[in-house]
């Protein structure tokens, strides 16, 4: 049996400045994204395309925004709206923890889209070039979540799992007498970490060093994604459950599911487009 760290979620403490270890795994992530980026530039079928360090640091700005602003707002409209309505103060206060990946996948579509007109780029390509970039930064963010110990797991079935883990509730003081949840629990964050984050990057970093047809790398982003979220939400407490034809299913996997099904058809649509001898386009201005 396992007992979560209980880390302080201060990593510094600067007079009435705190620096917590949730933002500087959002700083990792940003870093992870330029780092990668310039491996990528490099890459044959990508230089090909005239991508310039410059276009990292620009994308770097409007990504930051859209996974902020949209990984907020969904939290707050898909996850938890009773308790952020009621104190609207705690929806500025991000640094608590608390961001939707879903939001801010949208974010960042949104925030790509009006960067791609700026810079005149065809969008496609743009989500083409970063979706490799981005499972290491999500990565960060559930060690953060682990930091901080949100997220707690479902109780485990077998309480002589090597890895099942007292986990502690956090409505409670963590210190210096701990109150935990009932029963031994899945350390959640950390398998989102591995599954949801490690091992789609590695698929997908090694799927993209190839030339593919247009929007098949984002597209599989999305499918991998989707389907590694899907699973790994069976062994996470979830916000909200539900039932669909006598299945229980939570919130992470309802919506999930959209984006198995959207990237299956961009998968297809992209790839029956390259068949055809012409690559699908959706420039902003131009290609």
């Amino acid at each position: 049996m396992l007992i979560h760290p209980m880390p302080d979620p201060i990593a510094l403490q600067l007079g009435p400045v705190a620096i917590h270890w949730y933002g500087l795994m959002y700083v990792l992530a940003f870093a992870m994204f330029i780092a990668l980026g310039r491996i990528r530039i490099r890459q044959p079928h990508i230089a090909a395309q005239q991508w310039k360090k410059e276009d990292l640091d620009d994308m770097l700005f409007y990504g930051m925004m859209g996974v902020i602003i949209g990984g907020r707002l969904g939290e707050v409209l898909f996850y938890e709206p009773v308790k952020y309505f009621s104190d609207p103060i705690e929806i500025f206060k991000v640094w608590h923890g608390g961001m939707s990946f879903h939001g801010g996948f949208l974010g960042v579509l949104i925030a790509m889209s009006l960067w791609a007109r700026k810079a005149g780029r065809n969008l496609l390509d743009v989500y083409d070039f970063i979706a490799p970039l981005v499972p290491l930064g999500y990565a960060a963010g559930r060690m953060g979540n682990f930091i901080n110990a949100e997220l707690p797991g479902r109780v485990v079935s077998d309480p002589t799992l090597p890895w099942a883990m007292q986990w502690p509730d956090i409505r409670f003081p963590l210190h210096p007498n701990p109150v935990f949840l009932e029963g031994l629990r899945h350390p959640s964050p950390l398998y989102q970490l591995l599954i949801d984050g490690l091992l789609v990057f590695v698929i997908l970093w090694f799927f993209a060093r190839k030339e593919r047809p247009r929007l098949a790398v984002g597209a599989m982003y999305t499918l991998l994604y989707g389907c590694a979220r899907f699973f790994t939400e069976y062994f996470r407490t979830p916000d909200w459950e539900t039932t669909v034809l006598g299945m229980p299913i939570t919130s992470g996997q309802v919506l999930s599911l959209p984006m198995i099904v959207g990237a299956l058809a961009m998968l297809a649509w992209s790839y029956k487009a390259n068949q055809k001898g012409r690559a699908p386009v959706l420039a902003t201005s131009k290609a």
